[in-house]
């Protein structure tokens, strides 16, 4: 039986919506400083985020209904499950580029209120998969056997957390400041506990697969969003700058990995690049109205929008030479 590129059409895929949509948002930020024309690259970023993510919400139908092994299969993969949460922060991304272009109807406010609960309720069950975890016992640290738990410990544990500190973006000017605020508490819970995590696996048992060192860029995005969305609460601009610092810092610490990332064919977990960068972009831009950093903002823009292009065409060729949508030859849990 000839396979089906579809059955591996996992939710992983909707992290580039995310990178789309925090283009968006990074352009949206750069309007001061370069006008219309940031306005219009803007929108039409949007647009092409829509309508991948309306390709890929049809395509997963398709795929449930065809192969729902396969989605069963998602659902309890020890390193893959996290990445379920890219459904709901696409949602609220969404609504968030619908807000920074002036469109602030029930439609976005549904729309907003769909991606922020469902957001929520993946991060519940994503981290009540904990309660249910059997700590692994043979093998010496640093061997396969010996990883237990830790195979599901990698960068994208952040994808959860993330997804609750984007809801201020759009909660607050759509009036739902509380609970933005309630929600984003949710994410600053958890942030700093993931982190504390990944470097206990990096002790004991060092990094996650080659194939996910290029997600790593994931850790640039906590306190990029968290910046962007305590300033959306009005906060004082020094915390933003601390919290530009932590940023800047993780990408530092990140971009050692640069050649061994270089070295790895590509994969979907390349696009775990893209909403970091941008994030880091939109915090740069939005705090160069207070300081002297707007060329290093329309600096990262650059690079960040190159980078979002040379992945879009590293998917498209994927695709067409069928190295995308295929089985894993080695599974990533055995290879953790």
């Amino acid at each position: 039986m000839k396979p089906d590129p579809l059955k591996h059409l996992h939710a992983g895929w909707y992290a580039a919506v995310m990178g789309l949509t925090g283009l968006s948002l990074a352009w949206h930020r750069a309007v001061p400083a370069l006008g219309d024309g940031a306005a219009n690259a803007a929108l039409a970023l949007g647009v092409l985020a829509a309508a991948a993510f309306t390709a890929l919400g049809l395509a997963g139908i398709w795929r449930a209904w065809q192969h729902p092994e396969a989605w069963a299969e998602d659902l309890r993969h020890p390193v893959r499950h996290p990445f379920v949460a890219a459904l709901p922060i696409s949602v609220v991304l969404l609504a968030t580029v619908a807000v920074a272009c002036g469109m602030t109807g029930p439609v976005v406010l549904a729309l907003w209120w769909a991606g922020a609960l469902t957001q929520l309720a993946v991060t519940t069950w994503v981290l009540a998969r904990w309660w249910r975890a059997v700590p692994g016992v043979a093998g010496a640290p640093g061997t396969p056997g010996a990883l237990g738990i830790w195979a599901g410990v990698t960068p994208a544990l952040f994808i959860p957390v993330v997804g609750n500190v984007l809801v201020p973006l759009a909660g607050v000017p759509l009036g739902q400041v509380e609970w933005a605020a309630a929600q984003f508490g949710v994410g600053l819970l958890f942030w700093p506990l993931i982190t504390a995590l990944l470097l206990v696996r990096i002790a004991l048992h060092g990094l996650w697969p080659a194939r996910l060192l290029p997600a790593s860029f994931i850790l640039v995005a906590p306190p990029s969003v968290v910046g962007l969305s305590a300033l959306q609460f009005g906060a004082p601009p020094l915390v933003g700058w601390a919290l530009w610092g932590m940023a800047l810092f993780s990408l530092l610490w990140v971009l050692a990995l640069l050649r061994r990332i270089a070295d790895q064919p590509f994969g979907l977990a390349h696009w775990g690049m893209s909403f970091p960068m941008a994030a880091f972009t939109a915090l740069t831009l939005r705090l160069a109205a207070t300081g002297g950093f707007a060329m290093l903002g329309l600096a990262l823009l650059a690079a960040t929008t190159l980078l979002v292009a040379a992945l879009a065409l590293a998917t498209l060729r994927g695709l067409r030479d069928g190295t995308l949508l295929a089985p894993e030859t080695v599974p990533i849990a055995a290879a953790a």
